[in-house]
């Protein structure tokens, strides 16, 4: 015959492991649908003094043409990119404007004050 202390201590586990089998499962965690990420426009490189005279000449082609310029992004991660640049002889970056991306290439944001800027 088993003592009566070791009787209980196996009496009280069966009863814990019945107790715990008869726990509700439960109920599965709604999830949400994925959401459709937008498609993202690739990157374009952050444009050189050559390729902004380049643009800048063809966006106004009454202009003078740029003799130096500097372009960097707006920000870290920015879609846009500010240039800086000197028009004719001017060895100075005393002229501003922003590059955004377009579908294939950057192009000047506001063509129109950019050029009136440059005549």
């Amino acid at each position: 015959m088993l003592p009566m202390k070791t009787l209980s201590i196996a009496l009280f586990a069966s009863l814990a492991l019945v107790a715990c089998s008869e726990e509700p499962t439960p109920e599965p965690a709604q999830t949400q649908a994925p959401v459709a990420a937008e498609p993202v426009k690739p990157t374009l490189a952050a444009p050189d003094g050559a390729f902004f005279a380049e643009t800048f000449a063809a966006t106004c082609p009454n202009a003078k043409p740029v003799s130096t310029s500097v372009c960097r992004r707006a920000g870290m991660g920015s879609p846009e990119v500010i240039c800086e640049y000197g028009l004719g002889d001017d060895e100075y970056l005393r002229n501003e404007t922003t590059l955004v991306q377009g579908e294939t290439a950057w192009e000047i944001a506001d063509p129109d004050s950019t050029c009136a800027s440059g005549a």
